[in-house]
């Protein structure tokens, strides 16, 4: 298990320059392993915990910092790997993979000039965050459903809101959405951003208090002629002490799924608020569905025509993409972090993505351990696997590809110590 995921760590890596792609393997084997979870997040204490060297800890300190590597590079290579297992295997429907899209949020309420801020539900306000996008596919192993990631954003330099990082993310994803693949947002998404951004593949839930407009005008009777079509409200609401009742639906379709029935009100070829139905409006329908197993209905909206049961199904498999950040926070340790270089504080949440990512995908490829006697039902979690490597030394006798080894260069003729920080001053020749 242990040479495994070596060899999964070192086939990712190997393509990078030599020295680096060690250094970056003995760092990510920390990471992986959970060494960080015992050391509370201190990274020296963490690589030296592998049982490395002292030149080896600070060389993966390095590399880790001043590298010369991009996390787009490491997760192309990941993605190449992962679909070359026999196991993995797309999620579609109708012919349509699902894309999904989320933000997550690494707190630093201690770090000075902290880049960004998000919302923190228990401070009930904004604190000062590394928030990280992440855009990925959604696949199967061995019958787990988990996404693949394509792509970690970073907040823009200049502008490092959350609204921006959402629009910088949706248009990069309308630059590579393919015409077989359909973009899955939460809530937190307006589907005008989508039309802005000109995403016509999408799937996106929608607040219980939304509102659109039919796409033609209604029969005018008496006064004033009509601007906007008629109101449709699929769910209905209380305000100011009156019930707004809802719309009736266009189409009612009830299914049964896993014992219990579901049904699904839908609503076809709406618009948004405010604009003045017209052939070239960009139109969507509306889904409401009602499952016994919560309380309050699902209200999705898509332009694409499918099935109701697609539908639910495409957003279902939004949830495999907040496993990710899961994992690397709580599986892997990174929730506490003290890196303040402003290239670390980005690279370090890149990195650790990519560990819980990768502790998933080989959760799902091992037979699942129970964590004792009373795990009489294991499942394939990365908390399991995580449990197996913590406390192992990085296995030096593991058989690694010959790229992988240290830099032998040549130091002899450079400053050291205070020297190489304050050089002296070139000797002038007498005038």
């Amino acid at each position: 298990m242990t040479n495994h995921t070596i060899a999964i760590l070192s086939t990712m890596l190997e393509n990078l320059p030599i020295g680096t792609n060690l250094a970056l393997l003995h760092f990510m084997w920390m990471l992986v392993s959970g060494a960080l979870l015992p050391n509370r997040g201190a990274m020296f204490p963490a690589l030296k915990s592998t049982d490395l060297s002292d030149a080896a800890t600070r060389r993966a300190w390095v590399a880790f910092r001043k590298g010369v590597w991009q996390i787009a590079e490491i997760l192309s290579l990941w993605r190449e790997q992962v679909k070359t297992l026999p196991g993995w295997q797309e999620r579609r429907y109708e012919g349509y993979l699902p894309i999904t899209a989320d933000v997550t949020a690494y707190w630093r309420p201690a770090l000075q000039n902290c880049p960004s801020k998000h919302y923190h539900p228990a401070a009930g306000r904004a604190l000062p965050a590394v928030i990280m996008g992440i855009r990925g596919e959604v696949g199967e192993l061995n019958g787990q459903r988990i996404a693949l990631p394509r792509a970690f954003e970073r907040v823009h330099p200049k502008d490092t809101s959350e609204k921006r990082l959402w629009e910088d993310m949706l248009k990069n994803a309308k630059k590579e959405l393919s015409e077989d693949e359909i973009l899955v947002v939460d809530a937190g998404v307006k589907i005008a951003t989508l039309q802005t951004v000109g995403i016509k593949q999408y799937v996106i839930r929608l607040a219980t208090n939304f509102t659109a407009r039919r796409n033609f005008l209604p029969e005018h009777i008496l006064g004033r002629k009509p601007t906007y079509g008629a109101l449709v409200r699929p769910l209905p609401r209380k305000h100011k002490g009156k019930i707004l009742e809802a719309t009736c639906p266009d189409e009612n379709y009830l299914w049964v799924e896993n014992g219990h029935e579901i049904r699904a009100e839908i609503w076809r070829g709406l618009i948004l608020n405010k604009v003045i139905p017209s052939k070239n409006n960009q139109t969507f329908d509306v889904y409401a569905f009602y499952d016994p197993d919560f309380d309050q209905p699902w209200l999705l909206a898509t332009p694409v025509t499918l099935k109701p049961e697609s539908v639910r199904a495409i957003y279902k498999d939004r949830w495999p993409v907040e496993q990710v950040p899961l994992s690397a926070k709580q599986m892997v340790g990174s929730h506490r972090q003290f890196v303040h270089n402003p290239e670390s504080v980005q690279r370090l949440p890149e990195l650790t993505l990519l560990a819980g990512s990768i502790l998933s995908f080989l959760a799902a490829s091992f037979p699942p351990t129970p964590t004792g006697f009373w795990d009489r039902k294991p499942k394939r979690t990365p908390g399991r696997f995580r449990r197996l490597l913590i406390g192992k030394p990085f296995p030096k006798d593991a058989p690694i590809s010959g790229r992988l080894r240290e830099k032998k260069s040549v130091t002899a003729h450079l400053p050291k110590g205070n020297l190489a920080r304050h050089p002296k001053p070139a000797a002038t020749a007498p005038v």
